[in-house]
């Protein structure tokens, strides 16, 4: 019965013979290596230092050693340079800068120059293909133009900044087929203006960015609601590119997609990744670009077409975020060390590292996923195939239309076609990933396209 019962499954999911080529492995044990390697004593050494320069306001001193923008992100430099002389100069370091007027916004209250700080681990295989872990090096007081008064920043977004600091530390210990982006944003609190210059020219260079991890506050768990959480953590992800066609916003109307573009499949790609190697993490997918009305990082690289999301705490407290150091009616304003969860912020750190190590040693996502199967029993695609010695195959996930996660998932092996037989199109929605030799894979890719044979 049971022999039976599977080559009726086997045979309903498209299966022409029992014998199959043997799938890739479910995970891939680097991974759990590399969480293991992740330092809340290495991140709180740093959340420290950047805290201790007092405040980094965009337009604050650049010329001490001690306080201001200036220092912090030549303390970001030289760690930056550290790790890559650990690594044989597997990084190259750099400052990336843009220059602003008061005219450029009214956030900004003198002439200055936004300056970021990158650090890149080049790929073996893939170069020009890209995953950036960001953090912002500025912080604010209640003013926002007052660049004078104490604003350490310590989790907005010291914790940020440091967890990109400890990923690069981590995962410069390993070889990727694609780059990875250790960045240090500056401008953000003024109105984004890092993201804006750095997303600017990596579109004019020709970088193919496929993903690309914001982290913004990563360190709190007591929120201002009451509740007290170091499991849980928010993933934001616009529902679909800004820059979408008109053919593109004509085809959503009648084939569906509406909660599937690149940005959202990150999304879903860092949800899975972490509850397969986290399971004592709590995931947050939420369908929005950032919290309610407002904005981060990521949204500059989203606004050029470049998928990107927001990773935070679940729980804020706006006591501790913007406001000037001080006591009122028995409350203690201001963002400082001591509201800081070290043991969180390097779950969190985790989180993006292992993201970013699975997407670099995945090979690329399929391209031109096309689906077919209108008015038939059962669901075709067609894709064309990737290049390259670490690809074993391919894989199809589908899930109910109104499933916030894919449900379910066939690995079909080393084919550019395949059908899911009794699986009716009307009812689900279908993508395709590529899967690598070591068991990762790529973002999951929506149809952008139909077929009729």
């Amino acid at each position: 019965m049971i022999k039976n019962t599977l080559f009726a499954t086997l045979f309903f999911l498209g299966f022409n013979s029992v014998a199959q080529e043997a799938a890739p492995p479910q995970v891939d044990l680097r991974i759990y290596d590399i969480i293991a390697s992740v330092s809340a004593d290495s991140i709180e050494a740093d959340i420290r230092t950047l805290a201790g320069f007092g405040t980094r306001n965009t337009f604050s001193d650049t010329v001490s050693n001690t306080r201001g923008i200036g220092a912090a992100r030549r303390f970001i430099k030289a760690d930056f340079d550290r790790i890559s002389k650990n690594c044989d100069d597997c990084l190259d370091v750099f400052y990336q800068k843009d220059f602003v007027t008061p005219d450029d916004g009214n956030r900004i209250p003198k002439e200055a120059w936004i300056v970021n700080v990158a650090a890149i681990q080049k790929g073996t295989k893939y170069p020009n293909r890209y995953i950036i872990m960001s953090g912002d090096i500025d912080s604010r007081a209640s003013n926002t133009m007052d660049f004078e008064t104490d604003a350490p920043g310590a989790n907005d977004n010291a914790s940020g900044m440091a967890g990109v600091m400890e990923a690069a530390r981590v995962l410069s210990n390993y070889d990727f087929e694609s780059s990875i982006i250790y960045l240090g944003l500056s401008g953000e609190e003024q109105g984004l203006f890092g993201g804006q210059g750095f997303a600017k020219m990596a579109k004019e260079k020709g970088w193919e960015i496929i993903g690309v991890f914001n982290n913004d506050m990563i360190g709190n768990i007591k929120g201002v609601d009451g509740v007290i959480d170091n499991r849980t953590f928010r993933i934001f992800s616009e529902p679909v590119p800004p820059t979408e066609t008109e053919r593109e916003r004509n085809m959503r109307r009648f084939y569906g997609g509406e909660v599937d573009g690149i940005s959202r499949q990150l999304a879903r790609y860092v949800h899975k990744t972490t509850e397969t190697y986290m399971p004592e993490m709590n995931p947050m997918m939420v369908y929005r670009l950032d919290r309610f009305g407002r904005g981060g990082h990521h949204r500059p690289f989203n606004d050029l077409g470049f998928a990107g999301i927001r990773i935070m705490e679940a729980h804020e407290n706006y006591d501790q975020q913007h406001q000037d150091i001080r006591t009122e009616n028995g409350i203690a304003y201001g963002d400082v060390v001591e509201h800081v969860s070290f043991d969180y912020a390097a779950k969190l750190t985790a989180v993006n590292a292992i993201n970013m190590a699975s997407l670099a040693w995945a090979p690329p996502a399929p391209k031109k996923v096309e689906i077919g199967g209108i008015v038939e029993p059962s669901a075709k695609l067609k894709w064309e195939k990737v290049s390259g010695e670490n690809v074993a195959g391919y894989k199809i996930y589908w899930r109910d239309t109104t499933a916030p996660q894919w449900e379910h998932s066939r690995y079909v092996g080393d084919v550019d076609q395949f059908t899911l037989k009794g699986i009716v199109i009307d009812n689900s929605f279908f993508g395709v990933s590529t899967v690598g030799k070591n068991g990762n894979e790529s973002v999951v890719v929506f149809p952008s396209g139909t077929f009729r044979e």
